[in-house]
């Protein structure tokens, strides 16, 4: 050889996209070869810590692979490619390092993430790559606003959203999305980019597609983008997004961006300048910012978790607080099932269950009634919508969750939803229950909210029978019966307010929610029947 090739490894995690990718522009500026690298590790689709759920459902997972195809496709296009592994990246890279032999990998790049489990596989890469001589460089690019331009410490983050919010909006700047090279400095010579796993590769099968689904998209950066154009410039929707978002049916109520940012396929920048574009070449109202402001939830909830650390997956949450919470399997599983008798319960989670999407609204019911009329450990759920949510992401999931359960940082810790107004309200006619929920659909108007409060006559004759066709709610609350008799108007107050949009998600708490190296190892000690048997289990 002439001279040392200079070789610069991008690890891949949560940033599946070429465009405003400063991992990938850094690479490019500094090497003579770049080496994009995605890596399948084994430890996202094994139980969940606390649980035992499945780490990615079938929903998420083919929105992942779809990601993937299309960010090789799109590296391709661009004169480069995307080596694909299967194996724990701390062990992956090391032996593509050696794979091109001493001095050859000058640095591995990789986006720099907030929490434990990806804070532990970063931590894993130093010590492997160290022991190479090869550099680890790290890049904060999944939030808006850029960790160094905030006018605050980690430790000095605001508590309270709209502190947050003011602070970060009078006093920093967005950056604008980076311009990328093309073409992209191309793979070495002898590296193999390897296929992209199937989905038999990890035992499950293509959920595919039901065609109720408000979520009718395909993963990767391609959609992500045509989503972006047809929400803004297509359609205009993001004109009037303040007042639709509250919407259940269809996949023009919200901007659907969420599974998107949480892969990485699109950044949060780059929608912040086109919201910024089209205020300038458009219109520039309260719902164009209301996407931003949106975007800025989101940033709060990392920001959290750069703040309180594995605090955000205690079950006493951010500041320790202590409830006594029920144990009671059987309302769980009616919960994960959509058999709760409560139907604007029942046909949100029959929503995730089939598409992988819920919406904002529905996350924020279904979460107060498992955390506040079932009073049941917050953690259930937020693993279990990691298990079912195709926009996973750690941070915004477990955030909201403990704003829901009222052991994070809501300065009213009593929120709680009342089911039936947050029914009538969203959902006056019931069209969304009938959509979701057909048993009931013999049922007219409103009523469809509270069917054990009609007549036996009244059920008979909508074919429905309580405790045989459709059960019987398995809890009520005192104050949903000030809604029985209810005019069947429009929507009305929200009852409340949770943030961080269509943000949901959940999280392996392998690590979690206690001291490092306690407990049995990850995945393998705790599943639901050891929860639920053991009184003591917290």
């Amino acid at each position: 050889m002439a001279g040392r090739m200079k070789i610069v490894i991008c690890l891949l995690r949560n940033d599946l996209r070429y465009r405003d990718n400063e991992v990938l522009f850094w690479a490019h500026k500094n090497a003579t070869n770049v080496i994009p690298l995605y890596c399948f590790d084994p430890r996202h689709y094994k139980g969940t810590h606390q649980f035992g759920f499945p780490k990615t459902g079938p929903h998420r997972l083919k929105f992942l692979l779809e990601s993937v195809r299309d960010l090789r496709t799109t590296l391709q296009s661009v004169g480069s490619g995307l080596v694909v592994r299967s194996g724990n990246p701390e062990d992956v890279v090391p032996q593509l390092i050696q794979q091109f032999g001493e001095g050859e990998v000058a640095a591995v790049a990789l986006q720099e993430e907030a929490t434990r489990e990806e804070l532990d596989v970063e931590a894993g890469l130093h010590q492997s790559c160290s022991k190479l001589g090869v550099q680890v460089k790290k890049f904060w690019g999944s939030t808006l606003y850029h960790r160094e331009d905030v006018p605050f410490s980690p430790q000095g983050v605001p508590n309270v959203y709209t502190e947050f919010r003011k602070k970060v909006e009078n006093r920093s700047h967005v950056r604008p999305p980076i311009n990328m090279p093309k073409p992209l400095k191309g793979l070495p010579q002898g590296v193999e980019e390897g296929d992209i796993p199937v989905f038999s590769s990890f035992g499950l099968k293509d959920p595919g597609s039901d065609s109720r689904t408000a979520f009718p998209f395909q993963g990767g950066e391609t959609t992500g983008l045509a989503r972006i154009e047809d929400y803004f410039w297509k359609s205009d929707c993001i004109a009037k997004y303040k007042e639709t978002r509250n919407g259940l049916i269809g996949s023009e109520y919200s901007t659907k961006f969420a599974a998107w940012l949480a892969h990485g396929c699109v950044s949060p920048r780059q929608i912040h300048a086109e919201v910024k574009r089209y205020e300038k070449e458009r219109t520039e109202n309260q719902s164009t910012y209301w996407v931003i402001f949106e975007l800025i939830w989101r940033d709060y909830f990392k920001f959290v978790a750069l703040k309180f650390g594995d605090k955000m997956f205690y079950l006493s949450g951010l500041l320790g607080v202590h409830k006594p919470w029920n144990k009671n399997k059987q309302w769980f599983d009616a919960w994960c099932k959509g058999q709760t008798g409560v139907p604007f319960v029942d046909a949100n989670i029959r929503e995730m269950a089939a598409t992988g999407f819920m919406s904002n609204r529905g996350r924020q019911n279904v979460a107060s009634f498992l955390t506040k009329d079932l009073v049941l450990d917050w953690r259930l759920g937020a693993e279990w919508f990691e298990q079912m949510l195709v926009d996973h992401d750690v941070t915004s999931n477990y955030g909201n969750w403990l704003y829901s359960a009222g052991v994070g940082n809501d300065p009213r810790q009593d929120r709680k939803f009342n089911m039936i107004k947050q029914g009538l309200d969203y959902d006056p006619n019931g069209d969304y229950i009938r959509l979701w929920v057909p048993e009931l659909s013999g049922i007219k108007g409103g009523s469809i909210h509270m069917p054990w409060t009609l007549s036996s006559a009244q059920l008979n004759q909508a074919g429905v029978s309580l405790g045989e066709t459709y059960p019987s709610p398995i809890v009520t609350a005192p104050e949903w019966s000030r809604h029985s008799k209810r005019p069947q108007s429009g929507r009305g107050g929200a009852g409340g307010s949770q943030g961080g949009g269509s943000q949901g998600g959940g999280r392996n708490q392998s690590g979690k929610g206690q001291r490092r190296n306690q407990g049995p190892p990850r995945g393998q000690q705790r599943g639901l029947d050891f929860y639920f048997s053991n009184p003591s289990q917290k």
